[in-house]
């Protein structure tokens, strides 16, 4: 199970790189605070399932308008926060 969710965060990390032209260790900065994210699941360090959903929620929220999500990965559903 962690091989493909890994996958699926290195794929979204692509298709951005791809659609923003930012590179991988940008991202990882602007998704999980750490500019070597991506290079260490590469390398294959792990993740908590709870870094996993919040990276994968930043993707959702932030995905380039007109690019494609990747058709294998499960796009969260994110809820509006609630106005106070």
């Amino acid at each position: 199970m962690e091989k493909a969710l890994a996958s699926n965060l290195l794929q979204l990390a692509s298709a951005y790189g791809a659609a923003t032209s930012l590179s991988d260790s940008t991202i990882g900065r602007l998704c999980a605070a750490d500019g070597r994210f991506f290079s260490r699941i590469r390398d294959g360090a792990t993740f908590t399932v709870k870094k996993y959903d919040e990276v994968i929620a930043w993707f959702s929220r932030q995905w380039p308008e007109g690019a494609e999500w990747p058709a294998d990965v499960p796009r969260p559903v994110i809820i509006p926060e609630a106005a106070e």
